[in-house]
């Protein structure tokens, strides 16, 4: 009990001390050691590190994870160190609903098959962003999280002890400074002719103390000064260590930047599969409800007329041998037909089209085209012309100019 109140005692002294330094060097009534140049610049250069990995963390997460109440979840689970619980993802959720519906909808009807082909896309899209997701909390989030949680805490741990060590120096330099003040005092020789001699034997006495206050300052300041110089040697160590965390997380960065790019890459991949199924597809709906309802197919659609104009009715002659005849044969040959004396426009290309046979015209992108429509053609679909080639072509990947 005795050790622990003497210890108790001396910590007590020392935190007194620090403080009053710490004090006095900011009322301007100290002096404080100064570090060199190149060890400010690498504490001002770790700082800076600290602060952009929590902000590029912190941010990361947010992306990944919109939800402020699902990441609070994942935080709980990690400090717990417990596994976080397998979360569907939204385009997964979507997928789960669109197929529901087309199964009471009617899984037959165009409404029904394009929700599942919709769903199925979703689907692909929901375990793309679940694997984008794992990727990039494995190869960037955990570094940059183990930086601050280890690295950084351990260098935070080693700055403050080397402010505390430069507190211990600077208050040791002060007592050195006071103790051989008061020893040149005390060693001032008296006027005998008007001190009596107790007085100088008294004097002496105090000089002879304040020499070994001086010698004990002196000897504490050797031996604050080597912890001093073999701590700030450690913290430097530490501090030089940011110029590999940055090569470290460089590589991770651009491990980031790669499984970003694979995700987008398969999702621009699906959504492209997607609407080459939906623009066959279209067609073969029309068609069904056409046959559906035979009102709607006596009466043209509104929107076709209204942006194009047909040509005239291609009149039906017989079948002559060697002479191909598409409208009787009830099959449309893009390359058989003739382009419109008037009706024709100009459109832009607003995605790549790969053609499914013959009868079609392969697009590229933000490419010019000349269009026209035929009698009987399915509306969803125009006969595309580029120089010498000819070929259907579907209006949604087309933006039609006046």
């Amino acid at each position: 009990m005795e050790f622990n109140v003497k210890k108790l005692a001396s910590d007590a002294g020392v935190f007194f001390s620090r403080a009053m330094q710490f004090t006095e060097e900011k009322l301007g009534q100290a002096e404080k050691t100064e570090l060199d140049a190149h060890f400010e610049n690498l504490l001002a250069r770790a700082d800076c590190t600290k602060n952009w990995t929590e902000k590029i963390l912190r941010q990361t997460e947010v992306l990944l994870q919109p939800n402020p109440s699902a990441r609070v979840e994942e935080f709980l689970y990690e400090k717990l160190d417990r596994k976080v619980p397998s979360r569907v993802t939204n385009g997964e959720l979507l997928a789960q609903y669109m197929t529901e519906a087309a199964n009471d909808f009617g899984p037959g009807t165009p409404y029904g098959k394009t929700l599942i082909k919709v769903g199925e896309t979703q689907r692909r899209l929901g375990a793309a962003e679940r694997e984008f997701i794992r990727s990039a909390s494995i190869n960037f989030l955990t570094p940059l999280r183990n930086f601050l949680e280890g690295d950084w805490r351990t260098i935070s741990k080693e700055r403050r002890i080397l402010q505390n060590r430069r507190l211990d120096l600077d208050a040791c330099k002060a007592r050195v400074k006071k103790a051989k003040a008061a020893e040149a005092k005390a060693a001032a020789v008296p006027d005998f002719q008007e001190t009596r001699p107790r007085n100088y034997v008294l004097s002496a006495s105090a000089s002879a103390l304040w020499s070994d206050e001086v010698e004990k300052a002196e000897h504490e300041l050797r031996l604050t000064q080597t912890e001093f110089d073999r701590q700030a040697e450690v913290t430097r160590l530490l501090l030089e260590g940011i110029s590999s965390t940055h090569v470290n997380h460089l590589r991770c960065l651009h491990e980031f930047v790669e499984s970003q790019t694979n995700y987008y890459a398969q999702c621009y991949q699906f959504m492209l599969d997607l609407q080459k199924q939906l623009g066959r597809f279209s067609g073969t709906f029309v068609g069904n409800a056409e046959s559906a309802s035979p009102a709607a197919a006596t009466s043209p659609p509104a929107v076709a007329a209204a942006t194009l104009p047909a040509v005239p009715t291609i009149p039906v002659v017989p079948t002559i041998v060697g002479v191909p005849n598409t409208v009787a044969e009830g099959v449309l040959n893009p390359n058989e037909v003739k382009p419109p004396a008037s009706g024709t426009r100009r459109a832009r290309v607003l995605y790549d089209y790969e053609a499914a046979d013959s009868t079609e015209l392969a697009l590229l992108a933000d490419e010019m085209i000349t269009v026209y429509s035929l009698p009987g053609m399915d509306p969803d679909w125009l006969i595309g012309e580029r120089g010498n080639q000819k070929g259907k072509v579907p209006v949604t990947y087309l933006e039609l100019l006046s």
